[in-house]
């Protein structure tokens, strides 16, 4: 389709563990469209942090194509990749991933300065996605003053700064309570809402259900959540 930012093809990739051959992801197709909210859901060893790894392109496929925005990806180099990663994605981990010693406008300008911005550009475009995050007001603040829904949202600023054009979210529920949990899922749907392609791994079903579209993980094989149906059929 010419609005997909994603293609993925038939990707396997195996694992051996010990004597077993593991099939972390066993011929998995997909395809996500430009300012798609997508959340693929499995729980642990059914091959989503393998695939999270993939489209982050921290990864390569044993077999398989991958397409991100046109580049064929799975057949570039290490430091291609690296550059792919500064431009095309922008990740939300789990454990926010903040640097301690740094304030939040510090650790969200961290992509730009890898960029080679200058330091008036990259202090304006880091307020900027703390406003947008409703936290501009705790610029100043490192982490260890700020609570785990507010490093969340310094992580997700810092992600968004580079305008890239996926945010790869992984588990970014996973360290907070429901409540700033469900704070944290309406600043991902905000983002959505203005075109951000937004792609979220999670083991939590319920707080995959708030993407538009779910994928599940089994067995290295990914399948699409029928809604009212709950069928699941191949993602090809």
């Amino acid at each position: 389709m010419s609005d997909a930012i994603i293609t993925m093809e038939s990707l396997v990739k195996t694992y051996q563990m010990g004597g077993n051959v593991v099939n972390a992801l066993d011929h998995v197709s997909m395809s996500i469209q430009k300012g798609e909210f997508v959340s693929i859901v499995g729980p642990s060893g059914s091959g989503k942090s393998t695939l999270m790894n993939m489209i982050g392109c921290l990864d390569q496929p044993d077999s398989g194509d991958y397409i991100l925005e046109g580049h064929r990806v799975n057949k570039l180099k290490d430091y291609e990749l690296a550059t792919i990663r500064n431009q095309k994605i922008g990740f939300i981990f789990q454990n926010f991933n903040l640097l301690g010693r740094l304030t939040a406008l510090e650790n969200v300008e961290l992509p730009l300065i890898y960029r080679g911005i200058k330091t008036k550009d990259r202090r304006e475009l880091a307020m900027d996605c703390l406003k947008q995050v409703g936290l501009a007001d705790r610029h100043d603040h490192r982490p260890n003053q700020l609570s785990g829904g507010q490093q969340q949202r310094v992580a997700i600023a810092r992600a968004l700064v580079g305008t890239p054009p996926i945010l790869l979210a992984d588990e970014p529920t996973g360290a907070l309570d429901s409540k700033t949990s469900q704070d944290i899922m309406d600043v991902l749907i905000s983002l959505n809402k203005e075109g951000h392609t937004i792609i979220l791994i999670t083991h939590d079903s319920d707080v995959a259900k708030k993407a538009r579209r779910v994928l599940r993980i089994s067995d290295g094989k990914l399948y699409e959540d029928e809604g009212k149906t709950h069928e699941y059929i191949n993602v090809h």
